[in-house]
């Protein structure tokens, strides 16, 4: 007598999912990331990666303290920073010049960009001068801004704002241009005058275009503020870094510039991105 098999077919067409039978039922036990999660492994994994490669470099090669240290000294050396109270002041002094720098160029360039984006040929006499402008790092601004200004906070501040406003004005002015000419002969139709135009057609829709600007700038920024702490000398992550190297201190540098990147990582990724994300979907714009 024949032992009879049963064979199950899954319908063509029906893929299962990890954690989901074919039929799209959840299978027990198992819990899906959720979507923080994976954000965080998506954001800690190059983290990770960074480290063991700099750790097999250093061992690999057989590197001397002198050329590189291991990651294990840069966390000692971090943590004997912020135990000594000194890496937590030149962090606070960086993230308050970062600020007030961003916030400047957000009141000074978004005005300056809608007023270029509105007027007929605004835009087209002036997008030289930007691109020019744009041409020109911050940091190069730093030698004369110090002879006009010293070394002083002013000067690092000067380097930031313009380095951020630059790209706010742009993308402004672009985001202006982009307004289909359907919605401002809504409102003049119905009566409104420019005022009514800036405020309700002109800002909501190049929003999404000024908060890249704004995360443009604060990268551009970030950078133009660590050179204006060189050179300046004044309390902070830039100074920390090159004072350093007086004494030969590898582990205090490399520990300086991990700080530098983890900070602009955060605060783009938990600060700045979301903002983009948030305005892109209330204003109902949808990127490819």
């Amino acid at each position: 007598m024949k032992a009879t098999t049963t064979r199950t077919t899954r319908p063509s067409g029906q893929v299962s999912r990890p954690g989901r039978s074919a039929g799209g039922v959840p299978v027990p036990g198992h819990r899906p990331l959720s979507a923080s999660v994976r954000q965080a492994l998506i954001f800690v994994a190059p983290l990770i990666a960074l480290v063991v490669i700099w750790g097999g470099v250093k061992y690999l090669f057989g590197l001397s303290d002198d050329v590189l240290v291991s990651p294990t000294a840069t966390v000692r050396s971090a943590a004997d920073l912020v135990r000594e109270g000194i890496l937590p002041g030149y962090i606070s002094a960086s993230l308050w010049r970062i600020t007030l720098g961003g916030f400047l160029a957000m009141v000074i360039g978004v005005p300056i960009g809608l007023a270029l984006g509105v007027t007929r040929y605004g835009a087209r006499m002036f997008e030289p001068f930007l691109r020019f402008f744009q041409a020109i790092s911050g940091i190069a601004w730093l030698p004369i801004a110090i002879v006009w200004f010293g070394f002083t906070n002013v000067t690092i501040q000067v380097a930031i704002l313009y380095t951020a406003m630059v790209p706010i004005v742009f993308n402004t002015l672009i985001g202006v241009q982009l307004i289909p000419d359907i919605y401002k002969q809504s409102i003049q139709t119905m009566g409104g005058g420019r005022l009514h135009l800036v405020r309700d057609v002109y800002l909501p829709g190049a929003l999404p275009s000024i908060v890249v600007g704004l995360r443009l700038g604060i990268g551009y920024g970030w950078r133009a503020l660590i050179a204006g702490e060189i050179l300046t000398g004044l309390p902070g992550l830039g100074t920390l870094i090159f004072e350093a190297r007086k004494f030969h201190q590898i582990d205090q540098i490399l520990a300086g510039m991990v700080v530098i990147g983890v900070l602009y990582l955060i605060v783009d990724r938990m600060v700045l991105a979301p903002v983009e994300r948030l305005t892109v979907q209330r204003w109902g714009v949808v990127r490819a």
